[in-house]
């Protein structure tokens, strides 16, 4: 008779076991690292290039009582996603979240985008969420638990002009989010996306205050109100939730 896991058993939250957020050192990253450690998570803060930020949030968790590590790297470098997954298994312990929300922008209207910018976007938005997937993946299916939360955006199904790039990395991300879910789904592992709206953070300072008339609840979204998002999804409570995106966005997909 098999002894592998099954039901309920095979959907706890395995002990010892960590999240890993990427781009966390600010805005919507650092929001959902702060909420994941509130559910009792011990985070790897990922972060590029401001360890001041990556500091201020392991900070925060640690002032509430968390447990956090800030970890460097660059996520659009192909060979980074490795090393990053292997130095939270040893300083932290086995990956169990991982939310890929590390993302750049690079914007310009299609006729005028350089090769630069266009593969510049797709390494950093949509490349790191495959390679560092990839490599979650083999650990969590191990496990018979995992909860890959993958950061997408309400521009990835919708046009907004001098966004192609960003716009064609983002439709990629939930596309890759169903079919990796799919592939594991009777592993005990769930794949989904979080397509925030507007949200207030750096990266949006300079879109027109003119958007936020177009969202229907007529204000940005918060970075905790995304992460509240991500943190029911990758808590036990969401086991048969899968290959599925979840807009936080004030009804501006409606």
């Amino acid at each position: 008779m098999s002894s592998e896991p099954t039901g309920a058993e095979a959907q706890r939250r395995p002990e010892g076991s960590c999240a890993l957020v990427t781009g966390a050192s600010r805005g919507i990253g650092a929001a959902i690292a702060i909420a994941l450690a509130a559910d009792g998570w011990p985070v790897a803060v990922n972060y590029n290039s401001s360890a001041e930020g990556a500091a201020a949030t392991v900070a925060a968790i640690e002032a509430a009582g968390g447990r956090a590590l800030a970890i460097q790297g660059d996520v659009a470098d192909p060979a980074v996603p490795a090393q990053l997954i292997e130095a939270v298994h040893n300083q932290l312990g086995p990956l169990a979240v991982l939310v890929n929300n590390a993302g750049v922008r690079a914007d310009g209207l299609a006729l005028s985008l350089s090769d630069e910018d266009w593969q510049r976007v797709l390494d950093a938005n949509l490349g790191s969420t495959y390679r560092l997937t990839r490599g979650a993946l083999r650990e969590m299916i191990r496990a018979r638990f995992g909860r890959v939360v993958n950061i997408a955006s309400v521009i990835g199904p919708r046009a907004n002009a001098g966004q192609a790039n960003y716009a064609a990395s983002k439709a990629a991300v939930i596309a890759f989010t169903k079919t990796a879910a799919v592939e594991v789904a009777r592993r005990g592992v769930t794949v989904n996306a979080v397509a925030p709206g507007l949200i207030a953070t750096d990266m949006t300072q300079e879109i027109p205050s003119t958007l936020s008339e177009r969202v229907p609840a007529q204000r940005p979204g918060r970075p905790e109100e995304v992460a509240a998002a991500v943190a029911f999804l990758a808590s036990e409570r969401a086991s048969y939730i899968t290959a599925t995106t979840l807009y936080v966005d004030g009804g501006l997909s409606a």
